[in-house]
């Protein structure tokens, strides 16, 4: 039975929006330009094509309104697939130098909070005229890939289109409908196309920690915290927006103007170190099997398999984004994904992406760069940097301040947790129910162990919750 936050300040995350400085609305001017545009999205001196009877669908978490994307895929009649992904034109409702621009340049990236978004653009943009709501026509920029029988991509389009979403779909939808044998007619090829681009990230060396996700929940009375399974149909659905990235990324490269998300690759010392984690775990690894190969071949359900996820992570610091006009950069690619990368896909929820499908659309058409395109170019990383800091800073807190208010009645009790990293006096631990990740007091405590921990205190004020190993 889950537990649940309620009572007195279960619910309120005032204090938290105020700690962090976050804007309960957007300044007068913002709004003003936001309803001036949303009836009126400017071409940006391109043609549209009319793509409105492409069979599209969106597929996200349940509820959502901000739907940058819509997708098709389709196997081609002498093999491979055929993807058309249809994104969001935020470029067409912001005007470069306005006052939505500049307010999205101070955000950076719409924040996800339990009671509601703190979002990057307004809501009659992001929610209603930008988002490609089901069976109404929206402006958007419309990727068209075609891949080989391997999953490889063979050729490219990207253009400006009008597009109509048949059908806003979640994914509790989607994996049901596979199962039974009914998939949606635009997605028949999402299962066959997602597994080949899984087998892909391996063989690229992609690193994927499987850690379980915390997901907070509304419930009556107040909050709950839950650990939800992925679907597979999350993770297809997911080599969609890799491969349009990626697809990006090699496009912006080869032209030598862009912006890359980046990851350096790991040292040989945190490889050494993550080899001799997984001999202490009981874990089998080949000499010649890379940690992407490794990773794969995991069961993620067993306790020593999270303890190595958890370690995995100190192969994946030092991400960031990189903008180039001219010369390639030195690192270019993102270790997490094997290969080059750009962020393209999410324009309504995140800045950098309006840019990076701009250099693309000028690119792929032989036009030159935009020049507020370029100009933006040197800025974007340390925007984007304090952006993402600001959105992890917020993230946990959110989840520190759940996990009080949920433990807040239950301090004494004794709860099942996984070690997933050992100090001399405390540890690192994943409470399975409520699913909280935490640290404990306690020494002698074995990395991948099954172990039971006693609450001992919670500061509700402080969201802060305190374990020893009972």
């Amino acid at each position: 039975m889950a537990l649940v936050a309620h009572g007195q300040g279960a619910g309120d995350f005032a204090s938290l929006r105020a700690e962090f400085e976050l804007p309960e609305s957007f300044p007068p001017e913002v709004l003003a330009e936001a309803d001036a545009v949303a009836g009126d999205p400017g071409d940006l001196g391109h043609r549209r094509v009319d793509a409105t009877e492409l069979p599209l669908v969106t597929v996200d978490p349940p509820g959502a309104k901000d739907l940058d994307q819509a997708v098709s895929v389709l196997s081609r009649p002498r093999g491979g697939f055929r993807v058309r992904y249809a994104i969001a034109d935020l470029a067409a409702f912001v005007p470069p130098g306005g006052a939505v621009d500049a307010e999205a340049r101070g955000r950076g990236q719409t924040l996800y909070l339990p009671d509601g978004n703190v979002g990057l653009h307004p809501p009659r943009l992001a929610e209603g005229a930008a988002s490609l709501l089901p069976g109404v026509v929206r402006p958007a920029v419309l990727w068209t890939i075609d891949t080989d029988s391997d999953g490889e991509p063979t050729s490219v389009d990207v253009r400006r289109a009008w597009v109509r979403s048949a059908d806003r779909l979640d994914y509790d939808a989607v994996a049901a409908a596979q199962a039974a044998g009914r998939p949606h007619p635009a997605i028949t090829g999402l299962p066959g196309l997602g597994r080949l681009r899984r087998e892909l990230a391996v063989r690229r060396g992609a690193v994927e920690p499987q850690l379980p996700e915390q997901r907070i929940g509304a419930c009556p009375g107040g909050w709950v915290l839950r650990s939800r399974p992925r679907h597979e149909v999350e993770d297809h659905n997911a080599e969609i927006s890799l491969l349009t990235g990626m697809t990006a990324a090699s496009i912006m490269l080869e032209a030598g103007v862009g912006v890359l998300r980046t990851l350096p690759e790991a040292d040989d010392g945190a490889i050494d170190w993550l080899r001799r984690s997984a001999r202490a775990l009981g874990i089998a690894w080949a000499p010649e099997a890379t940690v992407s190969e490794l990773l794969a071949g995991l069961d993620p359900a067993r306790p020593t398999s999270l303890a190595l996820y958890a370690g995995t992570k100190r192969l994946l610091r030092g991400a960031g984004y990189t903008a180039f006009d001219g010369e390639v950069p030195g690192i270019a690619t993102h270790a997490g994904i094997g290969g080059p990368y750009a962020h393209v896909t999410a324009p309504i929820r995140r800045l950098v992406d309006r840019f990076g499908t701009e250099v693309c659309l000028a690119v792929t058409h032989g036009r030159p760069v935009p020049e507020w395109v370029r100009e933006a170019l040197g800025t974007l990383p340390r925007l984007m940097g304090v952006s993402d800091t600001r959105a992890a800073r917020v993230e946990r807190a959110c989840l520190d301040q759940v996990e009080a208010w949920v433990l807040s009645a239950h301090v004494g009790r004794t709860f099942e947790a996984v070690v997933l990293r050992s100090e001399p006096s405390w540890a690192e631990v994943f409470v399975r129910r409520p699913p909280v990740l935490t640290r404990c007091a306690g020494a002698g405590l074995r990395e991948g162990a099954r172990v039971r921990v006693r609450l001992t205190g919670v500061d509700v004020d402080e969201r802060r919750v305190c374990f020893e190993r009972a």
